[in-house]
């Protein structure tokens, strides 16, 4: 697998001191603005950013020009001439995301407003690296056929979110293990940069979903939470100072693999109690269908009894996780997603709230605890956010949290 799991194979740099990187770092500030803001005037965007309004009249009329923003209505006010709000041209951009997941894989087509325009879906009973790459390829040929002609050249970047070393769950999976080995030495994110024309990132998987909540969800959300994302497997994010903190490895907040006190006593893991993976198994000693759930994520068919009794027993073990994600870090918020019904991420929250409130939290401050807002298309929306952020936002590292601006004509 590749070592740089999240810079693309392509360098695209965004700063430097000549006047050429000053204003592609300007850009970004201004794309970066309206992103998060909506709609804004030229002279309330130089207000904002501190750059000048020269500056940003240049700016804004070279990158409508080039199709990346749209004028709205003028609005009128009291005084003067009325202000023409700017915003980003839904079609200025697109950006692919790639979900390969335990049971199946996803790519979706958004736009730069971040709406899914188009999807390809399959399904598989183990993820293999051949033929992820091979529907990578398809897929993304395809999204980009199915746009108009003047459109086509208009995606800037595939995103990849996937699960990491696979092969440790071969038997969770049911699959070969000779099979899952292949991935330790799979390089997808280097096939598909080779193979597409575009830079292509990777990031794993659970991560990813936290990453789209971060770009596209809740914008009420504290600088510092913890984000739990339940799949197939459960994994999740750690977002410090408004940041997605991954690691070194690219693998921090595998929440999964936090030990859990089970109903019976024993240590396990958190997967064992919170994931998909364990419905599978009560469905199972049911006699009834363990591909239930992936056969309408939107609306579960699946007995009441059972599902109450999966929420419980995977709220239980979700709320001492946090308490230990609480002793390490003091987290202001904790964010429930997954990939199940809306009705189902509210209910496994609600007893999420409830368990935590009876776990014992002396010396802890408790965090508030919310539902994710984009559920199951989390993991393919936070893989097309690589690409997007990669090339037209500032990250939070880089200080926009501060307006900074760097304007050569001030």
């Amino acid at each position: 697998m590749s070592e740089n799991l999240e810079q693309p194979q392509q360098t695209h740099g965004m700063r430097g001191s000549n006047q050429s990187g000053l204003r592609a770092w300007n850009e970004k500030l201004l794309f970066t603005l309206l992103h998060t803001q909506g709609a804004m005037p030229k002279a309330e965007i130089a207000r904002v950013t501190g750059l000048s309004a020269q500056t940003v009249s240049v700016i804004i009329r070279e990158l409508e020009q080039d199709g990346f923003l749209t004028k709205g209505e003028p609005v009128r006010g009291r005084i003067g001439q009325p202000s023409v709000p700017m915003s980003l041209a839904a079609d200025g951009a697109y950006f692919l995301g790639l979900k390969i997941g335990r049971r199946s894989s996803e790519m979706i087509l958004i736009d730069f407003h971040g709406t899914i325009r188009d999807r390809i879906a399959r399904r598989h009973d183990w993820p293999e690296p051949g033929a992820a790459r091979d529907f990578a390829l398809s897929a993304a040929h395809e999204l980009a056929m199915r746009l108009p002609v003047s459109h086509r050249d208009r995606v800037a970047g595939l995103g990849i979110a996937q699960p990491f070393q696979l092969w440790d769950w071969a038997a969770s999976l049911g699959a070969p293990q000779q099979i899952m080995d292949r991935w330790r030495s799979a390089d997808l994110c280097g096939d598909l940069t080779a193979a597409l024309p575009y830079p292509v990132f990777m990031r794993n998987d659970a991560s990813a979903a936290c990453g789209a909540e971060l770009v596209f969800g809740n914008a009420n959300l504290p600088r510092d939470f913890v984000y739990f994302y339940i799949g197939f497997f459960i994994g999740g994010g750690v977002v410090l100072n408004g940041t997605l903190h991954t690691g070194e490895s690219g693998n921090s907040g595998a929440l999964g693999s936090m030990p859990v006190r089970a109903p019976d006593g024993t240590m396990v893991q958190l997967i064992e109690l919170a994931s998909i993976y364990g419905l599978e198994k009560r469905l199972t000693r049911a006699g009834l269908d363990p591909d239930l759930p992936w056969q309408c994520p939107e609306l579960w068919p699946i007995p009441e009894d059972i599902i109450t009794d999966w929420i419980g027993t995977a709220a239980e073990a979700i709320a001492q996780a946090i308490v230990s994600c609480l002793a390490v870090i003091d987290f202001k918020a904790v964010v429930v997603d997954g990939w199940f019904p809306a009705i189902i991420r509210e209910r496994l929250t609600e007893k999420v709230r409830g368990a935590t409130s009876h776990m014992e939290l002396a010396g802890l401050v408790a965090p508030t605890i919310q539902a994710g807002s984009l559920g199951i298309g989390a993991r393919a929306l936070g893989a097309a956010a690589l690409p997007l952020t990669d090339r037209f936002l500032i990250s939070a590292e880089a200080g926009f949290g501060n307006n900074l601006a760097q304007d050569g004509q001030r």
